[in-house]
């Protein structure tokens, strides 16, 4: 059974910056689709972004409307990252880390594993 495990979270203040780290249990980042979610209190659970490898270490990443320039996926270390600036309230969730083995996890997608969330709260 694949493991996603997260890390990072924490309580900042608006225009701060996190970066949450994601470690996959088996086999190597190039296995899997990679795509990070999350969920604000009261809402469904959105898309943040994904990541696909291209070839070798290469990778193209997509973000979702609300988060594009502010926030960046990579990978490095053996881990997968969120780095997360210029922070919002409205970016207060708990994240989730999700890897799918035949696609890339997109906004209208269920990714075959999900980690178990870091709580990210940022206040104005």
């Amino acid at each position: 059974q694949v493991q996603l495990v997260e890390s990072g979270g924490g309580s900042v203040q608006a225009g701060d910056s996190l970066r949450l780290s994601c470690v996959v249990s088996e086999g190597a980042f190039g296995d899997y689709g990679m795509g990070w979610f999350r969920q604000a209190p009261g809402k469904e659970r959105e898309f943040v972004g994904n990541i696909k490898w291209i070839g070798g270490s290469a990778y193209y990443a997509t973000y979702a409307d609300s988060v594009k320039d502010r926030f960046t996926i990579s990978r490095g270390d053996g881990k997968l990252y969120l780095q997360m600036n210029s922070l919002k309230p409205e970016d207060t969730a708990v994240y989730y880390c999700a890897a799918a083995r035949d696609f890339t996890p997109g906004p209208h997608d269920a990714p075959d594993y999900w980690g178990q969330g870091t709580q990210v709260t940022v206040s104005s």
